[in-house]
């Protein structure tokens, strides 16, 4: 069974920021390393970079971040694009930072955050320019109905830009089903689609000109990363674990760390940006 996303981010909520998001940034997503972004916290931007353009954001637009994490999307938008953003999540306490980090940053009035799922979004038809969805689809089960409602709240000519783990192929040979399981569900993610199934779920939501692109070989610095940070402390956890001090949340989230940057290696899942236009 897999781990809720609710007891996931709850529980890893403050490694991730102590780790992993620096004050800049506010990002739990990964970074995309290239010429312009050689070290973690100019990747980070770089991702928001690739996406903006990928979804050409003109100063002014709306822009929906459909699981907006504690916000870091929204404030490099609203800072480095002039957009009117909304970011919304289904967890309390991501609600909380994100406005906390709003204050701190002088923004509170210029971007929105609303607790609710992206599945069933609370926003009339065509309220929004773009859809931003950065590793948050990965977390549904019913990844069609995600598309069917970013395409609902998205105005006519809208954009959908989508980033996220995909599995390379459907279905993997018994072993590798397993193996990718033994870290998906440990990172709250129930399975992951392939590229030509998101494309298709685009297209039968009334998604055109669809286009992927593969950033796997840039962001393989980034997993990597997170798999030597976490091979390192792992001794250290299982032993806080044993004594009481550390969940069983917080250790099989640092343990799939691990395991996920060997599946990346062994060519089971890789990285993708999905662009596509609200035409209905």
């Amino acid at each position: 069974m897999h781990t809720d996303i609710h007891t996931y981010y709850n529980h890893v909520r403050s490694d991730m920021l102590r780790l992993w998001a620096g004050r800049r940034n506010r990002a739990l997503h990964f970074g995309i390393y290239d010429e312009n972004a050689r070290d973690h916290a100019a990747a980070l931007e770089n991702t928001n970079r690739i996406m903006a353009a990928a979804a050409a954001i003109l100063p002014g637009q709306r822009v929906l971040d459909a699981g907006c994490g504690i916000g870091g999307s929204c404030f490099w938008l609203t800072e480095n694009r002039g957009a009117a953003t909304v970011g919304i999540t289904p967890l309390a306490s991501q609600i909380a930072d994100c406005q906390r980090f709003a204050v701190k940053r002088g923004l509170a009035g210029r971007t929105k955050f609303v607790q609710a799922d992206y599945l069933e979004m609370p926003f009339a038809d065509g309220s929004f320019d773009v859809v931003w969805a950065l590793e948050s689809v990965c977390h549904t089960e019913q990844k069609a109905a995600f598309f069917r409602e970013a395409a609902r709240v998205l105005r006519p000519g809208g954009r959908l830009v989508l980033l996220d783990l995909m599995r390379r192929e459907r279905p993997f040979p018994a072993e590798n089903e397993a193996f990718m399981r033994s870290f998906l569900h440990d990172w709250a993610i129930p399975d992951l689609d392939t590229p030509g199934e998101h494309a298709a779920h685009a297209e039968a939501a009334g998604f055109s000109k669809v286009a992927l692109t593969d950033f796997t070989d840039g962001v393989r610095v980034s997993f990597r990363n997170v798999h030597d940070m976490s091979r390192r402390w792992l001794w250290a956890g299982r032993f806080l674990h044993k004594i009481g001090l550390l969940s069983g949340v917080r250790l099989r989230n640092a343990e799939a760390s691990v395991r996920q940057y060997e599946a990346l290696q062994a060519g089971l899942w890789g990285y993708f940006l999905l662009v596509g236009e609200q035409t209905s």
